[in-house]
């Protein structure tokens, strides 16, 4: 019962098909979207950053497509043609194909962030703005601040002297 369950509706239809069919129909949606854009009076820039977004989701969808779906394909042929545990090499060559498999398959977890990269300048400029911009130089600011702290007591400890010296010589010449 489970086989048929696995083969029939776990990996074909939960982890396989209705993710790509739902990413797929998104993306189709924010082209047509996108292409009615095109015929209203908006500016171009607006335009331009859509279909940039357009893009960034085919993208995805693709590589959503191409790294699922080995995994699935994989699991329902191991699912339907059982290894015992008795072949100790074939089994350990199908947990070794099982894991690569998987491991192809949780890059869809961790992708998006390059992906996005590579397809939308926008993307890389947000990116390099806050990268840059903000964190490079808040973490500038904090390492030179306890420097800067660091100096400034020195400093005051300098003045303090220097003051002390001062008066001991304005009070010895009185």
């Amino acid at each position: 019962m489970y086989i048929r369950y696995a083969t029939y509706f776990t990996y074909p239809v939960l982890t396989g098909l209705l993710p790509i069919v739902i990413s797929l129909l998104c993306s189709l949606f924010a082209y047509q979207n996108v292409r009615r854009i095109v015929r209203r009076q908006i500016p171009v820039a607006r335009r331009r950053l859509d279909r940039q977004i357009t893009a960034m989701c085919f993208i995805r969808v693709i590589a959503f497509i191409c790294l699922a779906a080995p995994f699935c394909c994989y699991r329902m042929y191991a699912v339907n043609n059982p290894v015992s545990r008795d072949k100790p090499l074939e089994f350990a060559n199908r947990q070794l194909v099982q894991v690569i498999f998987a491991s192809i398959a949780s890059l869809n977890f961790a992708i998006s962030f390059y992906l996005f990269i590579i397809s939308s300048s926008r993307f890389r400029r947000q990116v390099k703005f806050v990268l840059v911009k903000k964190c490079w130089n808040r973490w500038k600011y904090l390492c030179c601040f306890g420097n800067i702290r660091t100096t400034a007591e020195n400093t005051e400890l300098n003045n303090f002297n220097t003051e002390l010296e001062e008066m001991t010589n304005f009070t010895s010449h009185q």
